[in-house]
Formats: structure tokens, C-alpha cells, sequence
């Protein structure tokens, strides 16, 4: 029988309209309105051409009720049309699926993520370091340290780029898809921007990522008052940021003066400093992937089990795992591991 709630995540995901998913399985727009409300159930042969038209498995239309996830408990970073919205809400209700199925095969750690409503930023940054035992100095990779402290971190997939990075709570769990097109600087900053947005959800997420990235005590012992270009790009070395972004938080910290400050992005405008070697990975999907592996599960059983097709398992950890999808390995022995993720010290 089919379920009208996922076959309206199915069409949304996919982007379509009603009378466009109508034209592609040979059915009238209404009978999809009165699919989706519960009015009527298809026949069998409507329903595998829907989920022909879809790209899902047939399955996936007749499973129990899916993850809700509003609108307005999203925060996203670009403003885009409203179907590219629901189609990435869409892929956030899969993630959390997803995110089910690992909370079931493999102890994840718990969640470690503050919710504060009145610190300003840069006070909300200092308070999340603290906890996590950050010291002053550059930030470890950050979807680690994510990861490590509850944030289920997934890559939102490229057909809903146009949304931006976004974040949400769901049953008390942080999640967070980032962009796995952004270079490995904004990929970063991207991330902390997320932490940011979870941790404050009323406050400047923008400002939390630079505190949190370029913490005041640690960038005031080690940039120089008046730093010169050099200076600046060195030093965005050193702490994994754009040259510009420690450009900004210098000049927000008074070591730059607005004249200096336009000379350095003028400078750096006509000098592209070579930045990170590659975007940070996950460590968590890694280690899930490759205990897989271990056990002789293959993505497209993990796939079969979620109800997706590969390819959508795929967008969901595209750009985090560069070496765990590969593989055929056949047989399975169940079990449920623990995960031990450290964030890596700097």
C-alpha cells in the first residue's frame, strides 16, 4: 500500500511539480493530489511507475511514515526558490533516515552541542572551546570535531547546491549537510558557520565561525599589530582559514585599520595564496564505511536497507568519504561496533 507521505518526499526530493511527476508516469495531476492526501491508493502498476518516474525504489513509496522535518527548523545560507528548498529539506529527511540506520548498527557519540540564547557570538564561541577543551590555538579538522561531539555530518547533494549549506535539530540531535563543491577553506568555515547556527540559533553564525575559527586570545599572541600581506597569508596558513577571512577577523580585532585593511584585500585580490590541499572528510562515515566493509556489507546493501538507490546514498556522504563506497564484498555478519572518534590535536 502506498504511503502518501513518501510519495510526496519522493516527488519533492526530486524537484518535481505534480503535473510534472503526472507526465512522467503517465497518470493525471489530480490522481497524484489524491495520492499524496490519502484520497485514493494507486494500483500496483501505478505504483512502480511512479517510483520508475521518481527513481526510487517501489519499496520506498510503501514504507511507514517518514522523518518530518518543518521549514522553518532549517537554517539555510542562500535564498533559492521554494521547490529547491523542499527538495533540500527533502535530502535532510533522508540524512536523518540515515542517521537512524547508523544509531542502530553503531554506538555513535553521544551529543555534546550546547544550545545558548543569550551570549553574542564571539562569547558563545569561547564557551563552546572551553567545553571541548580547545585551548586558544587553530581548530583540528571540523567535521571531526563535529562528529565527535554528536553532530551527524553529511554532504548535501549537488542538485540542491543552490540552498547552501544548511543545519537543523531533529529529536534532540544536531545534523549538518555541507556543500562537498566548496573549496577546502570555505568548506571549513562552512562548517563552523553550521556549529555556529546549531549552538545560536538567533545570533550571527558568521561571527561564531570566526571566533571559533580565529579565537581572539590565540590570533592576538601570534599576527603581528599592522600585519603585512605576507604576514596575513602565513598566518591563514597556520590556522587553515582564506587569507581573507583572517583578514576580516584582524580588522574586527583592531589589529588592522581600515587603510591597512584595504591594502591587504587589495594585495590578496591580485594574489591568490595557495590554500588547503583538500576539503576535510569525515571521520566517522569513514570508519562506518570501512567496518562495513570489514563485515562484508557492500553501499548497495546499505542502500537496500535504507530503501534509497545508491546514487542517493551517494549524495549524502559525497566529498566526506573518498574511499569507502568502492568494494563488492559479499556476505554479512551483524553486529553493532563503537566508534571511537578523537578529535586530532593541532
Amino acid at each position: 500500500m502506498l504511503t502518501p507521505s513518501r510519495l510526496a518526499l519522493a516527488r519533492t526530493r526530486r524537484g518535481l511539480t505534480a503535473t510534472e511527476l503526472a507526465r512522467k508516469a503517465g497518470v493525471s495531476p489530480r490522481s497524484i493530489g489524491d495520492y499524496e492526501r490519502g484520497r485514493r491508493q494507486p494500483d500496483e502498476a501505478t505504483v512502480t511507475a511512479l517510483a520508475a518516474a521518481l527513481g526510487f525504489p517501489v519499496a520506498f513509496l510503501s514504507a511507514p511514515e517518514a522523518a518530518e522535518l518543518a521549514e522553518g527548523a532549517v537554517a539555510f545560507s542562500n535564498a533559492a526558490p521554494r521547490s529547491r528548498r523542499a527538495a533540500a529539506i527533502s535530502a535532510g529527511r533522508l540524512a536523518v533516515e540515515f542517521g537512524r540506520w547508523l544509531a542502530r548498527a553503531f554506538a555513535l557519540p553521544a551529543t555534546d552541542v550546547p544550545r545558548l540564547e543569550h551570549p553574542d557570538p564571539e562569547t558563545a564561541a569561547g564557551m563552546v572551546r572551553a567545553r571541548w577543551g580547545m585551548g586558544s590555538g587553530p581548530a583540528p579538522n571540523v567535521v571531526h570535531l563535529l562528529e565527535a561531539h554528536g553532530v551527524r555530518v553529511f554532504s548535501l547533494p549537488t542538485d540542491c547546491a543552490e540552498v547552501g549549506t544548511f543545519s537543523f535539530w531533529y529529536a534532540g540531535t544536531p545534523h549538518v549537510l555541507l556543500d562537498p563543491t566548496a573549496t577546502p577553506e570555505r568548506g571549513r568555515f562552512e562548517a563552523a558557520r553550521e556549529l555556529g547556527r546549531l549552538v545560536l540559533p538567533k545570533g550571527d553564525a558568521n561571527a561564531f565561525a570566526s571566533a571559533f575559527l580565529l579565537p581572539r586570545a590565540g590570533v592576538l599572541a601570534s599576527v603581528p599589530a599592522a600585519a603585512v600581506t605576507r604576514h596575513v597569508i602565513g598566518q591563514g596558513k597556520r590556522w587553515h582559514v582564506s587569507a581573507l577571512a583572517l583578514t576580516y577577523r584582524l580588522r574586527d580585532l583592531g589589529l588592522l585599520t581600515a587603510r591597512q585593511y584595504q591594502v591587504v584585500c587589495a594585495e590578496l585580490s591580485r594574489r591568490e595564496p595557495d590554500g588547503m590541499a583538500r576539503r576535510e572528510d569525515s571521520q566517522l562515515l569513514t570508519k562506518v564505511f570501512r567496518a562495513l566493509r570489514d563485515r562484508g556489507i557492500t553501499p548497495h546493501q546499505v542502500a537496500h536497507e535504507l530503501l534509497f538507490d545508491v546514487e542517493e546514498l551517494n549524495s549524502l556522504v559525497f566529498g566526506l568519504v573518498f574511499t569507502a563506497l568502492p568494494g563488492a564484498a559479499t556476505g554479512r555478519r551483524r553486529g553493532r561496533a563503537d566508534l571511537s572518534l578523537v578529535p586530532p590535536r593541532s
